[in-house]
């Protein structure tokens, strides 16, 4: 068997934070067996360390996280004095705002955002900003110009999109749980990427994000990546106190599987006519076999949705580099200059300006992707697919310099199976269930009935006890920084 690449990085080490996840760390911090001041310290150490290597750090604020740590209220919230970070498309007061673009001026915020107060409110100490693609259109987290986001697992690797800062600071152990959102599966394509767990929230699960309130459909959704299903199924119950949606069912604290038979459908290929590549083919099919095994009923199942939705979600992408061209002084900044925007950016612009006519029924057959899901979900628990069409490309494959027409085709291929959670407004989660032949993780993705993150968790569990991943921690010849 091939030996792991000497590329792979980490910063985890015998210090505060050792390997733990969030929420043992959080308890140790409790008992008192560290404190708050020694683990922001430790993760401030690490984030230096890792900054020149995996690049997922765009703005910091360690010496008022240091100050933070050594207040009280550092050792209020159940996850009271653990380090994270937000990503650069949402507010954090006093910290700058970029969105991953040259043509944004990053503008320090005077308020934070919602969603970022409903996280931190869980005692969280922010660390600064992660990095995105611009305006988190790609799938990728590397700019037209300047250094790319690094994979940990392999430093020549994209570290996938648009949380690709939040997830390749995770895996590396900088902290052990980050802010993502997801607009297109930019929570599950990172943690797939990078080995983690990322799970989309049913639409309104938690507050709304400023950029998701004025969408004609509303496809984006925040959460966070971690190394655990414990420290995802702790986020969210958590959250509930701060924001509860009375039209959905309450999760509560997931601690474990169920026990429960469920009847969980398959999907291997996209709607897209693009075939999943035979590596992730057979995590996927794998996974199916391991649940099984655990008594569960797997059963074959057409995609639910209709056939013109990758066209449809296209279009509607296009919508959104359109809105930002635009809008972008309004958005963003008065000093917003369109004309530097990527070639992704633009490429999409155009593609939605030749075709816009189309939108009016776009939009309506979006909106009725919920309907049309929830029917086929009615004899259904669940349903695995891949996150993926295939595995982690290089850097360099997703580069916005791409030429648009070659870009664009490589993305439809590989961003196949996460949108349609977007649209339909259904709860989605990324499990690492494999290895490529390239040592990086390969994921798969559960999706489940409106409401119903609870029986993602509970699948989670069991199969992060019967099959546990590894993290980079327990990774052979990893290269320490």
């Amino acid at each position: 068997m091939n030996q792991p690449p000497s590329i792979r990085f980490h910063c985890f080490r015998n210090d505060a934070m050792a390997d733990n996840d969030a929420t043992a760390l959080a308890e140790r911090i409790r008992s008192g067996e560290v404190s708050a001041q020694e683990v922001t310290a430790a993760a401030i150490e690490r984030a230096q360390l890792a900054a020149p290597v995996i690049n997922g750090v765009v703005a910091e604020r360690y010496q008022p996280a240091l100050t933070q740590s050594q207040r009280p209220d550092a050792q209020t919230g159940p996850f009271a004095g653990v380090p994270t970070y937000i990503k650069d498309n949402t507010d954090v007061e006093g910290l700058p705002t970029g969105h991953g673009s040259q043509a944004v001026t990053p503008r320090v915020a005077k308020r934070t955002s919602p969603f970022a107060e409903q996280m931190l409110s869980q005692g969280y100490i922010c660390l600064g900003k992660s990095t995105l693609p611009e305006f988190g259109f790609n799938a990728s987290t590397e700019p037209a110009q300047g250094d790319p986001t690094r994979n940990p697992w392999n430093l020549d690797y994209s570290c996938g999109a648009s949380s690709g800062g939040a997830a390749a600071l995770v895996a590396a152990g900088v902290v052990p749980i980050a802010h993502a959102n997801d607009g297109g599966g930019s929570i599950r394509i990172p943690a797939a990427c990078c080995g983690l767990v990322g799970l989309k929230p049913t639409r309104g699960r938690v507050v709304d994000n400023d950029a998701a309130r004025d969408l004609p459909v509303n496809i984006i959704s925040d959460g966070v990546v971690t190394r655990s299903v414990r420290d995802t199924a702790g986020f969210l119950a958590y959250a509930e106190p701060w924001f509860k949606n009375r039209k959905l069912p309450a999760i509560g604290h997931v601690q474990g599987p169920s026990g429960r038979q469920l009847r969980i459908g398959l999907v291997l290929d996209s709607i897209n006519g693009h075939p999943t590549d035979p590596e992730t083919r057979l995590t996927v099919e794998q996974t199916a076999r391991y649940l099984e095994k655990l008594g569960h009923i797997i059963e074959p199942m057409d995609v639910p949705v209709a056939s013109s939705f990758p066209d449809d979600f296209a279009l509607y992408w296009g919508m959104l580099a359109f809105g930002v061209k635009a809008r972008g002084k309004k958005l963003y900044h008065p000093d917003f200059d369109k004309s530097r925007v990527d070639g992704l950016t633009n490429g999409l612009d155009k593609m939605f300006r030749r075709q816009f006519w189309r939108l009016p029924a776009v939009i309506w057959r979006l909106k009725r992707s919920w309907h049309d899901y929830q029917r086929h979900m009615n004899d259904y628990d669940a349903v695995l697919t891949p996150v993926l069409g295939h595995t982690t490309p290089p850097l360099g494959h997703l580069n916005p310099g791409v030429p648009f027409d070659t870009l664009f085709e490589r993305l439809t291929r590989y961003v196949s199976f996460t949108p349609l959670a977007n649209a339909t407004g259904a709860p989605a989660i990324a499990l690492p269930m494999g290895e490529s032949s390239q040592h990086l993780p390969i994921s798969v993705q559960f999706m489940g009935r409106h409401g119903d993150e609870r029986t993602l968790l509970e699948i989670a569990y069991a199969l992060e006890a019967n099959h546990p991943w590894p993290t980079l921690s327990q990774a052979t010849r990893s290269n320490q920084a």
